[in-house]
């Protein structure tokens, strides 16, 4: 039993090793199969360096704008800088906005975490911006511009806004809402206690609505919650009438109901006299509506008088146009000074001024005289420093910079408004005859892929004749779509308009005047962004894919193409 069971074992194994054997002389199946293109494409990209290993001259900075508190937070955004940029512009963090706070003082918290992160990686910070009408703290810069207290010998009491006779035609601080309430004067004599004249409102019919017949009276202050105001005025009718009053925040800017009370009237004169404490719902306003359409009658009107309690017994005188310049030179000056001297350590160039140029009127400053869409963070040094404003702010960067550093004035369009390009050489002209140093002209360079190339070529052309060092501060290029509709035809043109702008600034500009170039958003711009908002604009996509554009940087640069 024992040598069969034998047997059969050996039989089994000589029959598994001839099919071992056997398997072992088969031809094994070879499969190839082929790479999508897309991942070939993504591959190639892929193949290339870091971008700063194509900068070859030392003294070229290729640099990328950047969030201050992302590139701090040290995440993806951060490696990717560090990785491929010899130099950061923070986008706001380093800006006047950002870092005055609304008593004076300077936050300068997260610049020192900056400089201290970017001195360990290696990287320089290009210093933006220490003047510009944007990103202020307007309401500080205001507010100490603002009109002085002067105390009034009688200390706290009643102030005159507002003092209608209607002695004359001048109709300042009193209209109508039209036809429904006529304006007319009565005969000189027949106005209250029968001296002079008064003002003569018919409303011819009863209306639906009362404030279908209105009369605005407007005073120059703006109402506050807590202040008291008082009406006074002589009235009558020729009929009966009660008509309610309105706080407006102009004639016709309805806020509520109900602002003095109703007032009755009779065919006798009757003088009335009524007080109100602001609340919320009449705060912010200068208009009062007397609603008289809800009687048929002619309304007569006199010696109206609007008056605010001054509970400070104070009252504001406008300061001079030279003590406006000397608090605002005390501010830029405290300004200038802290951030350069945190930033200083790591930071040897600077837009000192930005954007100075008007467009409609490119050989003229920028100013917000006569603006009256003003923007909360908006505030125009030069309207109130005039045109040497530029002068002082050179002068006083050169004075609390490093000896060394390279102070630039910046603006954008350049390449689109050849005669902008101009008058920035021009301004910088006035401003060296001045006395002050500028050494580099920055152009932002914020374009599309259907750009003028011409007017690059010019632009770049112009700006190398002035023997400045010449910056491209915020290269960022648009292909005329957000990120959801761009194709692959777009992108090529992205890429070859990235390279073309770096093929012109290194042909034109001399290499003894290229101080380098900033890619502003080096990642698609999100659609939650405040720039170019779901635009892809980047060399890298939202996630950190990089697109045609980088390659079309790389050979920018001078690297060799992958094919």
């Amino acid at each position: 039993m024992m040598t069969r069971i034998s047997t059969v074992k050996g039989f089994l194994w000589i029959l598994i090793l001839l099919v071992v054997v056997g398997c072992a002389d088969m031809d094994s199946l070879e499969f190839e199969v082929e790479k999508p293109l897309s991942i070939k494409k993504q591959e190639e990209l892929n193949s290339f360096e870091e971008l700063k290993t194509y900068t070859s001259d030392p003294n070229f900075k290729l640099g990328a704008g950047v969030s201050m508190g992302t590139y701090n937070a040290q995440g993806a955004m951060y490696a990717l800088t560090n990785e491929n940029f010899q130099e950061v512009t923070a986008g706001y963090g380093m800006k006047h906005g950002a870092i005055v706070s609304d008593d004076g003082a300077l936050n300068l918290t997260a610049v020192n975490e900056f400089v201290e992160n970017t001195t360990e990686q290696g990287i320089t910070i290009y210093g933006h911006t220490l003047m510009w009408h944007a990103n202020q703290n307007a309401s500080f810069l205001k507010s100490t511009i603002a009109s002085k207290e002067v105390p009034l010998p009688g200390g706290p009491g009643w102030m005159l806004l507002l003092d209608l006779s209607f002695e004359n035609e001048d109709a300042t601080g009193y209209q109508t809402n039209g036809p429904s309430a006529p304006i007319a004067f009565t005969a000189d004599g027949e106005g209250y206690n029968e001296e002079g004249r008064a003002l003569k409102i018919t409303n011819a019919e009863v209306r639906p609505n009362d404030w279908e017949s209105q009369l605005f009276v407007t005073f120059p202050k703006v109402t506050e919650v807590g202040q008291k105001y008082r009406l006074e005025m002589d009235v009558r009718s020729e009929a009966p009438a009660s008509f309610s009053t309105q706080a407006h925040t102009a004639p016709g800017g309805y806020k509520h109901w109900n602002f003095f009370g109703s007032i009755s009237s009779t065919p006798e004169w009757k003088h009335i006299s009524v007080e109100t404490t602001i609340e919320d719902n009449t705060s912010g306003c200068n208009t009062i509506a007397f609603n008289l359409g809800a009687t048929a009658t002619t309304y007569y009107f006199d010696n109206v008088e609007v008056s605010w309690y001054n509970s400070k017994g104070v009252t504001y005188e406008e300061r001079t146009p030279e003590e406006k310049k000397d608090t605002l030179n005390y501010h830029l000056d405290k300004w200038i000074e802290g951030i350069m001297t945190a930033s200083k350590s790591n930071t040897h160039a600077w837009d000192v001024v930005n954007e100075p140029m008007d467009d409609g009127n490119p050989y003229e400053l920028k100013t917000g005289i006569d603006k009256t869409d003003l923007a909360e963070d908006e505030f125009y040094w030069q309207d109130y420093l005039g045109k040497d404003y530029a002068v002082t702010a050179f002068k006083w960067a050169a004075m609390y910079g490093n000896p060394d550093d390279l102070l630039f004035i910046n603006d954008y369009n350049l390449e689109y408004n050849l005669d902008k390009c101009k008058g920035i050489i021009e301004y910088v002209k006035y401003i060296e005859e001045q006395g002050a140093r500028v050494d580099g002209i920055g152009t932002q360079m914020h374009i599309n892929i259907d750009s003028d190339k011409a007017n690059i070529t010019e632009m770049f052309q112009l700006l190398a004749a002035t023997g400045k060092m010449i910056k491209v501060s915020e290269l960022d290029i648009g292909v005329g779509v957000k990120t959801t509709e761009a194709d692959e035809e777009l992108y090529l043109a992205q890429e070859e308009m990235y390279k073309f702008v770096m093929d012109q600034y290194f042909t034109i500009i001399p290499k003894a005047q290229q101080y380098g170039i900033t890619i502003w958003s080096p990642k698609d711009s999100p659609a939650s962004s405040s720039w170019r908002a779901g635009e892809p604009i980047g060399l890298w996509t939202e996630g950190f894919s990089r697109k045609p554009a980088y390659r079309g940087v790389v050979e920018g640069l001078g690297g060799t193409s992958v094919n």
